[in-house]
């Protein structure tokens, strides 16, 4: 074999250093307890693999690994043991020596010890990278126009950097305040939400999204996502209690429209709810909303004199309804002081 043969075998038969990890987020430490980092290794090349030392980058770290030679495509560990003497937030390598190429790899722990552990998995349930929520939805219900209610939403930071919660792509009429402006490594906090309900001009529901950024530089998408939503009511605060007795009273026939059994034997089915004025003033419906496109509606009169009824014909086609029930139902805003939304909810499967 020519010397350019022996030196081609042997810059292709190798050991190659493969961890599962270079950097492992050990999160929250407590004090004076000391914690165990494991790191697997496997040999991807075709001559045994030897981790002939590893050395810590300080004296609170104490390393042991396989010291026995690893088989082509085998495993072995790195263990290293932190102390846990110092509070506060650490960032901790250790030096891996082969005969590999390169000799030497660098591996890392990160995290902060504690006095306290502190576990946010209950109070915070919505994990979003490194940051835990309170809730995935920013709702502002039965809001009456000219108003300026709040929504709060829990923020914990359970992330080893300093993180500013923020919501992303928030509509006009919603501004935001975080408190505090910054959270430290497993602190948490708020962001407080204020509906500015004055730039809305029109009732019922109105819905959008949000996202949370979870970093600097986040960006979009179905994974940070919050639906939001507002719906909007007429105002009645000015009412005297006198004119307030004096108002209309809507009634219906139903609230829940079952339309399963209808649909079970064609694509589509409708049924007709009746709408009364029970009240001493006329009626008047001022929005009629549906969520689905495969629901319709079709309402004879949107004023009604007191004692007099109408129909509100509620159809759906089956073919239009896709996956997604949970929007399969209708809501009416009307002038009716203790019933300014009337919720109608429709069964089709």
């Amino acid at each position: 074999m020519s010397v350019l043969m022996l030196w081609q075998v042997a810059a292709i038969a190798q050991p190659r250093f493969i961890p599962n990890t270079e950097t492992q987020k050990v999160g929250q430490v407590e004090w004076k307890h000391p914690l165990t980092v494991k790191y697997s290794i496997t040999n991807g090349g075709d001559q045994p693999l030897v981790l002939t030392d590893v050395q810590p980058d300080c004296d609170c770290t104490v390393a042991k690994w396989t010291e026995t030679p690893i088989a082509p495509n085998g495993k072995g560990e790195v263990s290293v043991t932190f102390d846990a003497s110092i509070l506060g937030t650490f960032d901790k390598g250790v030096g891996v020596y082969t005969n590999a190429e390169p000799h030497v790899a660098y591996l890392r722990f990160t995290g902060q010890v504690m006095t306290e552990v502190k576990d946010y998995t209950r109070t915070h349930p919505y994990k979003f990278g490194d940051v835990r929520i309170d809730t995935t939805e920013v709702s502002f219900p039965d809001v009456q126009r000219g108003t300026y209610p709040t929504m709060r939403i829990g923020v914990a930071n359970e992330g080893d950097r300093p993180y500013e919660p923020v919501l992303m792509h928030l509509p006009s009429y919603v501004t935001q305040k975080a408190e505090p402006a910054v959270l430290q490594p497993y602190e948490h906090g708020e962001i407080v939400l204020t509906l500015e309900s004055d730039l809305l001009d029109d009732y019922g529901l109105i819905q959008s999204s949000v996202y949370l950024s979870r970093f600097q530089g986040d960006i979009v998408g179905q994974d940070n996502e919050l639906p939001l939503s507002v719906v909007i009511l007429p105002d009645f605060t000015s009412l005297s209690s006198e004119l307030k007795s004096r108002m209309p009273v809507i009634t219906l026939s139903t609230h829940n429209v079952s339309l399963s059994a209808q649909l079970a034997k064609k694509t589509s089915a409708k049924q007709d709810i009746v709408v009364t004025n029970r009240g001493k003033s006329p009626l008047t419906i001022l929005k009629v909303q549906v969520f689905n496109t495969a629901v319709g509606v079709d309402l004879k009169k949107n004023v009604l004199e007191p004692g007099e009824s109408t129909k509100l014909r509620i159809s759906v086609n089956k073919r239009a309804i896709g996956r997604d029930n949970r929007h399969l139902r209708v809501l009416l805003i009307t002038n009716d002081v203790l019933h300014p939304k009337v919720e109608i909810n429709i069964k089709a499967n």
